[in-house]
C-alpha cells in the first residue's frame, strides 16, 4: 500500500492508473474450448464443468418449482423486508425510465415515431461461489420484467450439493422468474449463447462475473450474441478533501477491495494528511474483516494520489473513468459538475457505494476498466430495442419526394430515386 503519487504530471497518469493486467490471450485459450464443448455437447458439458469447477454432480439443470418454494423458508423475515425495500426502490427508479411513444410530424404529411420494444429473449448471469449476488438478480430481473422481455433465463452456479443459494431463488420468485438453471462460469455464458437441451438460447446476455465470464461474454459477442457491456473486475475511485471523514473513506475503499483480489481502489486526496489518516483507518478496519485476505490482495492494486487542485483531480478521475466514483466532500454536488466519465457517482459523506449496490434504486451493473468513457450502466434501455416508424400521406410524399429524388440521384442510387418517382407520377 505504498503507491503514493504527489501531483503527478499528465504524462504519468496512464501508467499510474493502469488496471491489474490480464493476459487476454491466455484467457481466451482457456475459455474458447469451454465454449466449443458446450456448443457441441450441451447439457453433458455443463454437468462435466459443474463437477470440475464447482465440485457438484448435477441431475436436472433446471431448478424445480419445489426447490424455489422451499427457499422461502430459508430466508429470514428481516432479510425479506430488506429485499422488499430494495425491490421497491429499484422498481421506482427503473419504471421512471419508460418512454412514451411520441409522434413527430417532421414535415406536413410525414409522421415519425420511435417505440421501445422489449428484447424477447434475455439471459441473466448471477455470480455464485464465494459471494452469491442475489442483489444482481434484483438489478437485472426487475428491469427485464419492466421492459416486457418475454423469455428471461437465469443461470447461476450450484454448490457441491447441487443447490442454489436460497436467497437467489427467493428473489427470483419475488420478481416472477421461473427459468433458473444450475450452471456458472464461462460454460453458463455458452449455454445461453448457443442453447442446450435444457437451457434456451437468448438474444442478449447480462451480468457481471470473473475474468472467465467476462472473456466468454466478449467471445460470444463476436459471434453475434449481444451483451450488456464489457465488464471486468470491480473498482472504486474516491475523491476526498479536508471535509472528508477518514473512517468513511477507508470503509468505502475496503468495501470495494473485498470483491476480489483483482479489484482496484484509487484514492485522490487534496493532502498527504488525508491519505495518512485513511491508511491508518484501513489497517484498523481490515484486521476485523472476514474477507480480509481477499481485500489485502486487492489493496496491492491501490493508488493513493495527492492532487491539491480540484480541477486537476477531476481531470485525472475522468481519465480513469471509474466504475464507482465517490466524492467525499461538503462540496460534492458542486464538484460533481466536473464529472464526465464514471459508471455511477456517489455524492457527499452519507452515500457509500454499498447503497447503489443494493437498495438506493440505481443499477449496480456498470462499465469497468475505463469503459465508462463510452458505455452506460444497465438501465431499462438495456432491455429494449428502439424501433422507428414512419408514415407518409400523399401530401407528405409530395413535400419531400423531390428532395429524395435529387439526393438519391446524386449518390447514383437510381432505384432509390425511382421508388419515389413512381409514387409521384401516380399522384
Amino acid at each position: 500500500m505504498e503507491n503514493i503519487f504527489i501531483n503527478p504530471l499528465k504524462t504519468q497518469w496512464k501508467e499510474i492508473l493502469q488496471r491489474p493486467a490480464i493476459d487476454s490471450v491466455a484467457l481466451e485459450n482457456i475459455v474458447s474450448p469451454i465454449l466449443l464443448n458446450v456448443k457441441l455437447h450441451g447439457d453433458k458439458a455443463l454437468k462435466k464443468y459443474a463437477l470440475q469447477f464447482d465440485g457438484g454432480a448435477l441431475g436436472e439443470l433446471k431448478v424445480t418449482d419445489r426447490e424455489i418454494a422451499a427457499a422461502n423458508d430459508l430466508v429470514s423475515d428481516e432479510l425479506k423486508a430488506a429485499i422488499e425495500l430494495a425491490k421497491n426502490n429499484i422498481t421506482v427508479f427503473h419504471a421512471a425510465q419508460k418512454e412514451a411513444v411520441q409522434q413527430i410530424e417532421t414535415t406536413n404529411g410525414a409522421i415519425c415515431w420511435r417505440k421501445s420494444i422489449g428484447i424477447q429473449k434475455v439471459g441473466l448471469y448471477i455470480p455464485g461461489g464465494s459471494a452469491p449476488l442475489f442483489s444482481t438478480l434484483l438489478m437485472l430481473g426487475i428491469p427485464a420484467v419492466l421492459a416486457g422481455c418475454v423469455d428471461i433465463v437465469v443461470c447461476t452456479p450450484a454448490d457441491k450439493q447441487g443447490k442454489i443459494n436460497p436467497v437467489i431463488l427467493y428473489v427470483a420468485k419475488l420478481i416472477g422468474l421461473k427459468n433458473i438453471y444450475k450452471t456458472g462460469g464461462a460454460q453458463a455464458i455458452a449455454a445461453m449463447a448457443y442453447g442446450t437441451e435444457s437451457v434456451p438460447q437468448v438474444y442478449k446476455i447480462f451480468g457481471p462475473g470473473n475474468q472467465y465470464v467476462t472473456c466468454a461474454k466478449q467471445l460470444v459477442n463476436k459471434e453475434g450474441i449481444a451483451i450488456d457491456m464489457p465488464a471486468g473486475p470491480s473498482e472504486v475511485a474516491v475523491y476526498a478533501d479536508e471535509t472528508a471523514n477518514a473512517i468513511f473513506v477507508a470503509a468505502d475503499l475496503l468495501s470495494q477491495a473485498e470483491h476480489g483480489a483483482d479489484s482496484q481502489v484509487v484514492l485522490v486526496a487534496t493532502s498527504a494528511e488525508i491519505i495518512a489518516n485513511v491508511k491508518a483507518e484501513i489497517a484498523l478496519q481490515l484486521a476485523v474483516l472476514p474477507r480480509r485476505d481477499i481485500a489485502a490482495k486487492a489493496l496491492d492494486n491501490t493508488r493513493f494520489i495527492i492532487m491539491e487542485q480540484p480541477n486537476a483531480a477531476f481531470d485525472l478521475l475522468n481519465e480513469y473513468a471509474a466504475e464507482h466514483l465517490i466524492i467525499a466532500s461538503d462540496s460534492a454536488v458542486l464538484l460533481s459538475e466536473k464529472v464526465i466519465n464514471a459508471g455511477s457517482v456517489f455524492l457527499g459523506h452519507y452515500s457509500p457505494e454499498s447503497v447503489g449496490d443494493y437498495a438506493s434504486g440505481t443499477n449496480h451493473t456498470l462499465p469497468t476498466n475505463g469503459y465508462a468513457k463510452a458505455y452506460s450502466g444497465v438501465s431499462l434501455d438495456s432491455f429494449v430495442k428502439k424501433v422507428t416508424f414512419q408514415q407518409l400521406t400523399r401530401q407528405g410524399i409530395k413535400n419531400i419526394g423531390k428532395a429524395v429524388e435529387l439526393m438519391a440521384g446524386a449518390e447514383g442510387l437510381n432505384a432509390h430515386k425511382n421508388a419515389v418517382s413512381v409514387r409521384l407520377k401516380a399522384l
